[in-house]
């Protein structure tokens, strides 16, 4: 039998389309030296809040931070239920 490689996953492929606008704004967070919080994220925020058609938007720094804020919006807490997949 043949030893077939295939590729998983190709982030290059991916945002090839994208990755000059994603170097330039990394290099002006780097220049700015303002990596919480800051410009990028303000106008970051506001373009997706129109992109999804809502009135607010907040950029966080993790996966669980979004998932905890969310959880805390809907007044979700200790002992509810909360069915996650098992691939988190």
């Amino acid at each position: 039998m043949q030893n077939l490689k295939i590729p998983f996953f190709s982030s290059q492929a991916m945002h090839a389309a994208i990755r000059q606008e994603v170097l330039a704004a990394m290099s002006r967070v780097y220049d700015s030296q303002w990596y919480i919080l800051g410009e990028e994220l303000a106008q970051f925020e506001q373009e997706y809040s129109a992109f999804s058609g809502v009135a607010h938007t907040v950029g966080v720094g993790n996966g669980l931070e979004a998932l905890t804020l969310t959880l805390r919006a809907l007044n979700i807490g200790p002992g509810d239920e909360v069915l996650v997949p098992s691939n988190t």
